[in-house]
């Protein structure tokens, strides 16, 4: 006996309506490939930025209540490959990683210490990224800037964009890194003051210049961090 006509009908919607669906999906798929192939605005660097953006809404938003008065934001911020998350992890952790990721947006850690709540907020230090670092500035308490102290081609670069940042805000306390001074090139703490121009701030600005190694293995490692992480909780108690 043959099936009724409607059956037919309502069999060939249903295929009609799937094979819709998937070449609207195909079309999308096709469309999200081409856009991070040829387009360098969106590819991945752009998704970083728009992340970037999300969380700079985010943050500006009106919030429903204060935060609690224990609770500090310390801003870490430095050129790309200058070893800013091998920092963070090491004030954070005692877990020597012989291999740190970098950080390609942005990233935030949490840590107690002495009854504080410290959130470390890293942003990536790519060329492409730095336009967003004045733009946490007023929500941060204490600046740290970390310096790759062998690094001295891109000194000027690091000059440049400190600087830019200090003039964004005259008062925030400031913490100059000298890092990597494991490395048998680096700059010494003065030799560093030097050549970043950190005699011609103000006097109305509370600034650090520590020497650290942030590295997997070694004392000097240990020590370096620790000083830093003091430092933090001392200036922060203060606010």
């Amino acid at each position: 006996m043959a099936p009724p006509s409607g059956a037919f009908r309502h069999l060939s919607l249903a295929l009609g309506a799937a094979v819709a669906a998937l070449g609207s999906l195909l079309v999308i798929a096709w469309k999200i490939y081409f856009r991070d192939v040829d387009d360098s605005c969106i590819g991945w660097r752009g998704r970083w930025e728009q992340q970037l953006r999300a969380e700079l809404e985010r943050q500006q938003a009106p919030q429903e209540s204060q935060p609690h008065a224990c609770e500090y934001q310390v801003l870490v911020l430095g050129l790309d490959g200058a070893g800013k998350s091998s920092i963070i992890h090491y004030v954070c952790s005692t877990e020597p990683r012989k291999h740190i990721a970098p950080t390609q947006g942005f990233s935030s850690v949490q840590l107690q210490a002495d009854g504080l709540h410290l959130d470390l907020l890293e942003v990536g230090g790519s060329q492409n990224l730095r336009f967003y670092w004045n733009q946490y500035l007023s929500k941060s308490h204490v600046l740290v800037f970390v310096v790759d102290s062998a690094d001295g081609l891109r000194l000027p670069t690091a000059r440049q964009e400190l600087h830019c940042l200090l003039a964004e805000d005259p008062q925030l306390p400031l913490i100059v890194l000298a890092n990597k001074q494991d490395k048998s090139d680096a700059l010494s703490v003065a030799e560093l003051q030097k050549e970043l121009d950190l005699h011609t701030l103000n006097s109305q600005r509370e600034f650090f210049l520590l020497p650290t190694s942030a590295t997997y293995a070694g004392l000097a490692t240990a020590n370096s961090v620790l000083h830093l992480k003091n430092l933090l909780i001392k200036l922060l108690a203060q606010i």
